[in-house]
């Protein structure tokens, strides 16, 4: 990269505009084009094994009780890495974190696709898991440091896409490939496309500064991951099918949780804790994060009741399955690049409250929906929950970004992903025990299970309402509404 593309990196890292215009100069949509290709690597990863459970199971000689450890080790690295990444960030440089994470995810992936036993294939999911962890908060805090507030919105909109687009297409590529090539292929894909990613990122990425590392807080680091770790363990054994009240789901929920509220406590007490949980003193950053977290276990949950309910009700194949998906994803296409034009001009309160209650709209003819339900019209609902994707997710993470300091980046990314996926974790494992429950009784009427799910769905959604609000109040108070000036401290914006 140039020197002079390179100052242009430094000046809309500190959201320096010196011509007065909001204009996105191109080696910052470069720069977006190299991350987004780590980032669909590693979150289509997720939703493409996803499909391949029962493969897996035949092939390996496995039960799918035990397959599904190859999903859960996944979160259970994912869950583990992500907190120290703020931490590797600042001590080592994005840029140099971000590489590591694509040859771990890289070499995870090859070593995946040789696995002949479930053992080694769940060994090497972890060393997946490590590196996928990383890349996406590590890949928002470039493009945050890079574009610079002014222009935050409509960089994150792009960016953006795939974390909400990966999920949706996952399937329909997951399919294509069961139905014609091993299933070892669904790993071996990502090899030359993880070669690729490394290659543009060394070339093209720049340095940026993410602040003072200070010493490595390791007692944060034995209490945080492991805690994250244990909740995520316990949500994905409450979502394969074991009792809220099992000893397997309390033992890691609950201690998943003291070791949380231990590590919060302590965070409180040192001056650089692994996360920095005084950012919570932001109010905006708080609703933002809040607000992801709820439409993680809104939307996220409710994702594995559209493809059940094809294969399940409709008996539509997983080609067929992932194909009725899509509109959804079309709608979250169209919307992003638009909603983030919108946020840079009205703030992401406003607009991620008109999405989240375009979501509860769009999910109430679902808790309606019976066996012979018209597809055109199911489709029509996908893509406006595709449209309420758009208008929900990138704002709120938007005006979290946009309410940090520079040297607050790097804790406020790993915060908001460790977040977005413990509401997505929750979500899941909520709304695959109520279907589970409510199939016992749903022999003659399989569609019933699917519109109680379905509500509780709509509930959820409905509780999202209350952090979007806390966000917008956050970004206009109302008059009179006093401000300390240990809130103006924690709340100066990016680049002041």
């Amino acid at each position: 990269m140039s020197s002079s593309a390179r100052q242009a990196s430094v000046d809309a890292a500190h959201g320096h505009d010196p011509d007065g215009s909001l204009k996105i100069e191109r080696h910052v949509w470069v720069i977006s084009g190299v991350v987004i290709l780590g980032m669909i690597m590693s979150i289509l990863d997720t939703t493409i094994v996803n499909v391949a459970l029962r493969t897996l199971g035949h092939d390996l000689h496995s039960r799918i009780s035990q397959v599904q450890w190859v999903v859960t080790g996944y979160l259970l690295a994912l869950g583990a890495v992500i907190p120290v990444t703020g931490w590797a960030s600042r001590r080592f440089g994005a840029k140099r974190v971000y590489l590591v994470s694509l040859v771990l995810f890289t070499a995870g992936s090859a070593a995946c696709g040789v696995s002949n036993s479930l053992v080694g294939l769940v060994v090497f999911r972890v060393l997946q898991g490590a590196g996928g962890g990383m890349i996406m908060p590590v890949a928002q805090l470039i493009m945050a440091q890079v574009a610079g507030p002014k222009r935050m919105g409509r960089v994150m909109g792009v960016v953006s896409m795939p974390a909400m687009l990966a999920p949706i297409f996952g399937p329909v590529l997951g399919g294509v490939i069961l139905e014609n090539l091993h299933w070892s292929w669904i790993f071996f894909v990502n090899v030359p496309v993880g070669v690729v990613a490394f290659a543009l990122a060394w070339r093209m990425l720049p340095q940026t500064d993410s602040g003072e590392a200070g010493s490595l807080d390791v007692l944060g680091l034995a209490l945080l991951p492991a805690g994250a770790a244990a909740i995520v363990f316990g949500l994905s054994e409450l979502g394969s099918g074991a009792t809220l009240g099992s000893a397997t789901v309390l033992a890691p929920l609950l201690g998943g949780l003291v070791l949380s509220l231990a590590f919060c406590l302590h965070a409180l007490r040192v001056e650089r804790p692994l996360l920095d949980i005084r950012l919570y003193a932001n109010k905006v950053f708080a609703g933002a994060s809040f607000t992801t977290f709820g439409l993680g276990a809104a939307l996220f949950g409710a994702m594995i009741l559209v493809p059940l309910y094809y294969q399940e009700v409709r008996g539509e194949s997983i080609i067929n399955t992932g194909l009725l998906n899509a509109p959804q994803g079309l709608g979250a296409l169209v919307a992003m690049p638009i909603a983030g034009r919108l946020t840079d001009r009205f703030g992401g309160g406003r607009i991620a409250l008109c999405g989240v209650s375009l979501l509860c709209l769009s999910t109430l003819p679902l808790a309606f929906v019976g066996a012979n339900t018209s597809i055109v019209g199911l489709s029509a609902l996908l893509v406006v929950r595709g449209v309420s994707i758009g208008l929900s997710f990138m704002p709120a993470m938007t005006a979290a970004f946009a309410s940090m300091r520079p040297d607050q980046l790097s804790d406020a990314t790993p915060q908001i992903n460790v977040l977005m996926r413990l509401g997505s974790a929750i979500g899941v494992a909520v709304l695959a025990v109520v279907l589970q429950r409510a199939s016992g009784g749903a022999v003659t009427h399989p569609a019933h299970a699917f519109r109680t799910a379905y509500w509780w769905g709509l509930g959820i959604a409905v509780m999202s309402l209350i952090p979007c609000l806390m966000l917008l109040r956050a970004e206009h108070p109302r008059a009179g509404d006093a401000v300390t000036a240990g809130e103006a401290a924690a709340v100066e914006p990016l680049g002041a």
